[in-house]
């Protein structure tokens, strides 16, 4: 029995679902993109898909991980936030899933106002420290989608060519 159909139909599930875990905060986007675009390397008996590319894909895997965490300590760092800001942010941010987009949207801003109201800071600078950890948790999203894309047309392009 030929397995090779069921490879290639997981392999596109796994980036699908990791191309939306660049929003969901709960996915590990990036990581899953690169595993489905493996295995469907993996599954072609790597005659598409060799090593060379595969270091790129893994290369750029790596770094969307530290766009992640370093886009996100940007912006909270550039307003001053503190540690319940930043930790506000996360947890508004998986509380946010269950609300859909407004949730996704509006969850880290109001974690993090929290985390910095929690902190004892003024509303007035609780807000600016909200808002501008949610500006870098919406960039490192933007660069994240954009790596994820680029993964994306690095594999077809090395799949045709």
């Amino acid at each position: 029995m030929d397995l090779q159909p069921l490879y290639y139909a997981i392999a596109v599930i796994l980036v699908l679902v990791g191309i939306a875990g660049t929003i969901l905060p709960a996915l590990p986007g990036l990581p899953l993109v690169f595993a489905g675009m493996l295995l469907g390397a993996w599954a072609g008996d790597f005659a598409y898909i060799g090593v060379p590319t595969l270091v790129v894909l893994g290369v750029l895997t790596a770094f969307s991980l530290v766009v992640d965490f370093w886009a996100t300590a940007l912006g909270a760092k550039r307003v001053g936030a503190s540690g319940k800001a930043v930790a506000g942010a996360v947890i508004g941010t998986l509380v946010g899933i269950f609300f859909g987009p407004i949730g996704l949207f509006a969850g880290p801003f109001i974690g993090a106002l929290a985390g910095e109201l929690l902190h004892g800071r003024d509303v007035g600078q609780a807000t600016r420290v909200g808002f501008g950890t949610w500006l870098g948790v919406v960039f490192g999203t933007v660069l994240k989608l954009a790596l994820a894309f680029t993964m994306v047309g690095l594999f077809v392009l090395a799949w045709v060519f």
